[in-house]
């Protein structure tokens, strides 16, 4: 009989169904379950492997390299017991399928969260270093700590602390995706946020400390050491008076007298004060300074808006960039003061409640506006500053700053007269207006205005003038008003004549006599209108007044017209 037909007889024997029953019924009161931790028995340790008894159909067999990290591993013989990880309690082989390495990972994650929710210091190990941070291993589950959670300042090497064990607590666990975050600092913070607490126990606001130690400095203020607690001295808590760089007065290791101006129990910090030791001088500010007063000061900082000046000890004042110059509301404050300098100021405004003081440099020298105020009328020399395409600025000898509008330039009132003039240019002008600080001049104003002409001969609007044709152009004809051709004067096509046919400005020609009726007249504006058809409408006007319609029709005799003028009656010449 062949071996396979004996094991297919051993299989249909009813002893070996009975004995399959009995175990099957065994294996169910064991009640293993998979993905869970169970404890096993080792029956074996190979070179490879460590063999454990689950209480299963067959033993199990785990690499002995998920040993090696178990911190009792020199201690694990036969017989010892274990805690393993059970994946499958019968593989399509047969076997079961159990791991230690899971097992711990599994109990250090149940660990970890239980931690997590208490916030108990666990010891864990650095043992690599991964982008943004580290990783810290706990109870063999590898957790990540950020760069910025390994100490409580900034680290450049942490050799000192790879693979030794180190105190740290869950920050983050992420259940989903298996990761939890852990921090060295909030351990140590802990530490010393407990010690600090107790030494603030001998601390209060209001004490007085002769020798706190200058640890750092900074522009916005000085770290200091006072037995142990850190605390800030603000750059404004160092004077009363305006203070560049904290470390321009102190220096590493220093000892300072200080008051203790604040402690806040909740983020244990400690604010300190140097001035708070002495009386602030504004208290007193009224007795020693007077509005409109000048006194004598120091140039201490120039900033864009303007220059801080010291009066005295713990006291300054801000001269504004409107108060530097007379010539320039908005000067550079290097371009007048410099610091260190002495300097007179007067105060124009004090601001107790708010300590501020508002000087004037200015007020202290001449101002150069009164003179120019009794100026208007006169002709001056300017010296060109700018010429813009509207204006030109110009220069007085007292350094005030005026405009000349290119219509002030000449009576033409033409753009292109800016051309004339250059940069450093001097010319002379007249003032014409001085207000709001501001002051425009005039060329023009130094010559005749040939809008005179009408003043002199007594024309007003109505008046019927000879012009001489000046220039024909497509759209009417330009005239000359005066003798001298200075008064130029255009004259649409519509008002060159009565009749259309005679109103063509191509029937025209330079020199041509034209009688024209004033119809505007607007010296101030500079604003003249002419009109020949208005000449010639007055004129027939005029005849009709005088001679009666047929004076003005075409049928009408010269002779006719003559004897109504003297008077005379026609006679008819009668047959013979």
């Amino acid at each position: 009989m062949s071996s396979e037909q004996e094991q297919k007889q051993s299989i249909t024997n009813p002893k070996y169904k009975e004995f399959q029953s009995l175990l099957d019924e065994d294996f169910k009161e064991r009640k293993l379950k998979e993905n869970e931790i169970i404890k096993a028995t080792v029956t074996e340790i190979t070179k490879n492997f460590v063999v454990v008894d689950c209480k299963a159909k067959m033993e199990g067999m785990i690499p002995i390299e998920e040993f090696k990290h178990d911190k009792d591993f020199d201690k694990l013989k036969v017989g010892s017991t274990v805690e393993v990880y059970l994946e499958r309690i019968e593989s399509f082989k047969g076997e079961i399928i159990i791991s230690r390495e899971k097992a711990k990972r599994m109990a250090a994650w149940k660990k970890m969260e239980k931690i997590f929710e208490t916030q108990e210091e666990v010891t864990g190990f650095v043992t690599g270093k991964v982008k943004g941070g580290y990783v810290c291993t706990v109870d063999g589950l590898p957790t990540f700590m950020p760069s910025s959670q390994i100490d409580v300042r900034p680290l450049k090497k942490i050799d000192h602390l790879m693979n030794v064990p180190i105190k740290v607590v869950a920050t983050r666990i992420d259940k989903k995706r298996g990761n939890v975050c852990t921090s060295r600092r909030a351990v140590l913070e802990k530490s010393k946020n407990a010690e600090l607490k107790e030494a603030l126990k001998n601390l209060k606001e209001g004490d007085i400390v002769e020798s706190a130690k200058v640890k750092a400095t900074t522009d916005w203020g000085i770290f200091l050491d006072i037995d142990g607690i850190d605390a800030l001295l603000h750059v404004s808590d160092l004077s009363y008076g305006r203070v560049k760089k904290p470390s321009d007065l102190v220096t590493i290791g220093q000892s300072l007298k200080v008051k203790i101006t604040k402690i806040d129990k909740t983020t244990n910090r400690v604010s300190a004060s140097i001035k708070a030791l002495t009386e602030d001088p504004y208290e007193n500010l009224s007795k020693k300074f007077k509005i409109g007063e000048i006194y004598e000061g120091t140039c201490t900082k120039l900033m864009d808006y303007g220059v801080f000046v010291k009066l005295e000890e713990g006291i300054e004042g801000l001269i504004h960039n409107s108060e530097l110059s007379w010539q320039n509301r908005n000067v550079q404050p290097s371009k007048v003061l410099s610091p260190s300098q002495n300097v007179k100021v007067k105060i124009i405004n004090i601001d107790k409640g708010a300590k501020r003081i508002s000087l004037s440099y200015k007020e202290t020298l001449d101002n150069p506006w009164t003179k120019v105020l009794d100026s208007v009328g006169q002709k001056v020399k300017i010296k060109i500053k700018n010429v813009t395409d509207k204006a030109i600025f110009g220069e007085l000898d007292s350094g005030l700053v005026g405009m000349l509008h290119y219509k002030e330039i000449n009576f033409d009132e033409k753009q292109e007269y800016l051309n004339k003039f250059k940069k450093n240019d001097v010319m002379e002008v007249k003032i014409i207006e001085v207000k709001d600080e501001k002051i425009r001049f005039s060329k023009r104003a130094l010559d005749k205005d040939p809008l005179d002409w009408f003043k002199e001969n007594n024309k007003k609007v109505g008046d019927i003038i000879t012009t001489r044709v000046h220039e024909v152009m497509k759209t009417g004809v330009k005239v000359s008003v005066d003798n001298d051709k200075k008064i130029i004067v255009s004259i649409r096509k519509a008002d060159l004549a009565k009749s259309s046919a005679d109103a063509r400005p191509e029937v025209f020609s330079p020199g041509n006599a034209l009688d024209a009726k004033i119809t505007e007249l607007d010296l101030d504006k500079r604003r003249i209108k002419l009109s020949v058809k208005a000449a010639q409408i007055d004129e027939e006007k005029s005849l009709v007044a005088k001679f009666g319609e047929g004076a003005t029709k075409s049928g009408a005799t010269l002779k006719g017209i003559f004897e109504k003028a003297l008077g005379r009656k026609s006679t008819k010449k009668k047959d013979k």
